[in-house]
């Protein structure tokens, strides 16, 4: 026993020295080393302390601690030196733990245990499980240095993530990685919501939207295309939200009418709503569904055929009492639901729903809807009604109409009535258009932001136009594909097949991740976990490949705008043509419902536009808006700033409307102009006969002064009858619907 202890006391000697401590600290981290390369990461000198070094080594040696192996000529550590080195540790360990306490992520002060940090590398980032106590063991020791009074939770990761990259261990840093805020960006967010207008809410779901596409772009993406979204190359649109929603649903009202609605309350307790047996009992029942939908989608909900499936709900109702309860519902929509709202208003009864069973009070089945055309046509007169005189004051932004044409729209006189009621409206801007007089587009559904659903995919319009959805949407960045390629043809179209096989993989584990939200049960209303036939048609749903700076692509090619000749405009639907071909190859053996379209993404342009000039220079990138707005052409194939007239503009925009059958949406300028109601029912009598725009909208700046509560039709500075300024506020379209227009 007394041997034991002298030997002991021997061993603790031989480590008493700070250097020969390091020495196996050194070797047990490190593995075997050389004498070199021992004195030159503890930095020694070989001239001055070449023979103290060799001192340490040789009692170190002695002692059983390290041993030189003959072949490598590096030195080891022993089982002995091991011990040694893991109990001097837990020594070092156990006061430091008793000095330093942690504030951690579940907001608890604990004593500092570098065991947690092992678990949470082995959890969080797979590290295997020595590697990872050797990690947590620097980390502590470089803890211990600092002298603060206490750490946090992510001050320990910010130094064990330093310790990985020191390491070369960039993946497992890449899972390590927290996301959020820094504390100055908090109270940045702040400062400039409240700058906005905007209220708490926003703050709070900015600041989640903001962790949510960290995320996305860490861990859900592969990085090429975490890559490609960050430089600019394409646009991932809804990031804040891309593995939790879909982008747009266009819903079925007969489902609810017939069986109601069943949903969890704030209690998480099941509420069911019986069928509707009224019309203001039906428009609540859609309100609610409405307002539940919205936490599941992004960006629109559409009510196609809105006034056609509530019309025998108004049957045997007074004007006034329709009117009433479509005021009210009207109202509490702008009001409550987040999400864009859509109602599609047919003009005349479509063909195809004339023989369809009729859900009417409390879920039952009486008649065909070809019964209730006088009631149809009265609802949507009504909605126009109560729009105009809303609008008088202050307008109604939210939900859009859309009215439908039809080729036997011009031949009826109510619908025609209805049409033209349509059009006063349209001098505030309001109503949307969709042009269905030729035969190929007969079964088609539209959304006020552009999102076209055609009986194109099963040629079945009940699945493929009702009870679907996009998924979601990105934009492929095509002045960049320009730029990269020195403006040749050749290597513009092998970059651009590049940007587009990785926007179409996006899309498609879009699809895949969303999939898995059902499966956890977190899409409940939408896609709910257990249901055999679940509300939105999973299979049916779309993705839309988008695009922005077509024209400009085309000038840095062709040195010509589209407008401008042929050879660019050639050349434009050339590039589109390429895009849908490498579309087709890339889903030759899936079973996908991905389409092109021109879609709405203001953000993209500008944010696109933006990096190009940084990258580029001013110089050598062709934008609109100039130095201090930059952005591209988006939601159009022509800027209009080409100044076109009218019918040219539609001729060339139609064109491309034609290769873009995903979304679209032209909006036509009314500008200062003092425009009529016949003047803008003229304009679509010619749309209607001449022009293949299949959807489109009339577009101007209003004005509102608070204090006179009325809207003029044009942009001003002041008001007009009070002579306000600061009670005037402008709304324009950015880019669908109408926004507050900041100074």
């Amino acid at each position: 026993m007394a041997r034991r202890r002298r030997l002991g006391a021997r061993v603790l000697k031989a480590v008493a020295s700070a250097l020969r401590l390091n020495i196996l600290r050194l070797l047990y981290e490190r593995g075997p080393m050389s004498y070199t390369e021992i004195m030159n990461v503890l930095k020694l000198s070989p001239n001055r302390d070449a023979g103290r070094f060799a001192y340490h080594l040789k009692t170190l040696t002695g002692m059983d601690l390290i041993e030189p192996d003959p072949e490598t000529k590096k030195y080891l550590l022993t089982d002995m030196g091991k011990t040694l080195v893991e109990f001097a540790d837990e020594l070092d360990s156990n006061a430091f733990r008793r000095r330093l306490l942690v504030r951690t992520s579940r907001l608890a002060i604990e004593n500092f245990d570098r065991n947690k940090i092992a678990e949470s590398l082995v959890r969080e980032a797979e590290v295997p499980v020595e590697l990872a106590q050797k990690i947590s063991r620097e980390a502590e020791k470089r803890l211990m240095k600092l002298g603060t009074k206490y750490l946090t939770a992510p001050l320990i990761r910010e130094f064990v993530n330093a310790i990985l990259i020191e390491r070369g261990l960039e993946e497992y840093r890449h899972k390590l990685t927290r996301l959020g805020f820094p504390v100055y960006d908090v109270s940045l967010l702040m400062r400039e919501t409240s700058a906005r207008g905007d209220d708490v809410e926003k703050v709070r779901i900015t600041a989640g939207s903001r962790v949510i596409e960290e995320y996305t772009l860490l861990n859900v993406l592969p990085r090429d295309i975490a890559d490609a979204h960050i430089s600019g190359s394409l646009y991932l649109n809804n990031l804040g939200s891309w593995i939790l929603k879909i982008y747009g649903v266009m819903h079925d009202l007969r489902v609810f009418l017939r069986n109601g609605l069943t949903f969890k309350n704030f209690l998480d307790q099941r509420i069911s709503l019986r069928p509707p047996r009224n019309l203001r009992s039906a428009l609540s029942l859609i309100s609610s569904m409405l307002y539940l939908a919205s936490a599941e989608v992004t960006n629109e909900q559409a009510l196609d055929y809105f006034n056609v499936f509530l019309a025998p709900f108004a049957k045997g109702l007074s004007k006034d009492e329709i009117k009433d309860s479509l005021r009210l519902f009207l109202e509490t929509t702008n009001i409550t639901v987040p999400t864009g709202v859509s109602l599609g208003l047919e003009t005349v009864l479509p063909s195809f729903l004339s023989e369809a069973d009729v859900i009417s009070s409390g879920g039952e089945t009486s008649g065909v809807y070809a019964d209730f055309i006088e009631e149809s046509q009265l609802v949507a007169s009504l909605i126009m009604e109560c729009l105009r005189e809303r609008g008088n004051a202050k307008p109604i932004f939210n939900p859009s109409v859309i009215v439908k044409m039809r080729p036997e729209t011009f031949k009826d006189s109510g619908a025609e009535r209805i049409l033209f009621e349509a059009h006063n409206l349209s001098l505030s801007g309001l109503p949307f258009y969709a042009n269905l007089v030729s035969e190929e587009t007969n079964m088609v559904s539209y959304a006020a932001d552009g999102l076209r659903f055609s009986a194109d995919w099963t040629k079945d319009w009940e699945l493929d136009t009702v009870r679907t959805g996009c998924l979601d949407n990105i934009t492929l960045n095509l002045p960049r594909a320009a730029y990269e390629a020195r403006r040749e043809k050749d290597q513009f179209f092998r970059i651009l097949s590049d940007y587009t096989e990785k926007g179409l993989r996006a899309l498609d584990i879009k699809s895949r991740v969303i999939l898995r939200r059902s499966q956890e049960g977190l899409l409940s209303f939408l896609l709910p976990k257990e249901a055999q036939d679940p509300y939105l048609r999973f299979q049916e749903s779309t993705c839309i490949l988008g695009f922005v700076g077509l024209n400009e692509a085309v000038h840095a090619v062709t040195n010509k705008s589209i407008h401008e000749g042929e050879e660019a405009l050639d050349f434009a639907e050339e590039i589109l043509t390429h895009i849908i071909e490498e579309k087709k190859a890339y889903l030759k053996n899936m079973k996908l419902r991905f389409a092109l379209g021109l879609t709405p993404s203001f953000d993209a342009a500008k944010r696109l536009a933006e990096l190009d000039i940084e990258r580029y220079g001013l110089g050598d990138v062709y934008v609109s808006g100039g130095r201090e707005n930059p952005y591209y052409t988006s939601m159009t194939a022509i800027p209009l700033e080409a100044n076109l007239p009218l019918d040219d503009l539609l001729s060339l925009e139609s064109r491309f409307e034609a290769l873009t059958p995903g979304s679209h949406l032209f909006k036509i300028p009314l500008g200062e102009s003092e425009a009529d109601a016949e003047t803008l029912f003229a304009t679509t009598q010619r749309i209607a006969k001449n022009h293949k725009i299949g959807f489109y909208t009339f577009d101007r700046t209003l004005t509102y002064c608070n204090k006179c509560e009325k809207t003029f039709f044009r942009e001003l500075t002041k008001c007009p009858i009070c002579g306000s300024v600061n009670a005037v506020t402008r709304f324009s379209r950015k880019p669908i619907r109408y926004h507050t227009q900041l100074p």
